[in-house]
């Protein structure tokens, strides 16, 4: 059978080469999330309105949109999420395994901006140390936070 393959997939070189890859192979959402830490070391928690009301705590999190590099990603959240800039430094966690989705986390530091909330998503921003995290956290969040060094 590889043989008869290898023939046809020669001649199909190309665009089509690859969208036979595309309809073989799993589809994933990305989730990317970023360790936004400020000057005193401190790391950004936001309250997530749509995250369970037990565990609303977490960090700047959302999915890549398609063709979009994943630093990139954590940098539109962020912004989009809070009004904040940030710089994205290196790769702190990838994840796969799940049916529908990649995990992705990176480190960032803030760089400026002012504090504006999307009221949609978001209930809440602050600034917290390492050893002082709230009640009510997603527990992945607490360990990418005690993890990373930013």
């Amino acid at each position: 059978m590889k043989r008869l393959i290898l023939p046809v997939w020669r001649a199909i070189r190309g665009p089509l080469q690859w969208r036979v890859l595309w309809l073989a192979h799993a589809k994933f959402m990305v989730g990317v999330t970023g360790v936004v830490r400020d000057d005193a070391g401190r790391v950004l928690l936001l309250r997530h309105r749509m995250w369970p009301p037990e565990k609303p705590w977490g960090l700047p999190t959302g999915y890549a949109n398609k063709g979009e590099e994943f630093p990139k990603t954590i940098v539109r959240e962020v912004k989009e999420e809070t009004g904040l800039d940030v710089k994205v430094g290196r790769l702190v966690h990838l994840k796969s395994g799940y049916k529908l989705r990649i995990e992705v986390a990176y480190e960032a530091r803030l760089i400026g901006g002012s504090l504006n909330l999307d009221n949609f998503e978001i209930l809440e921003a602050r600034w917290f140390t390492p050893t002082e995290l709230p009640d009510g956290m997603q527990d992945s969040h607490r360990q990418l936070i005690n993890g990373s060094t930013a």
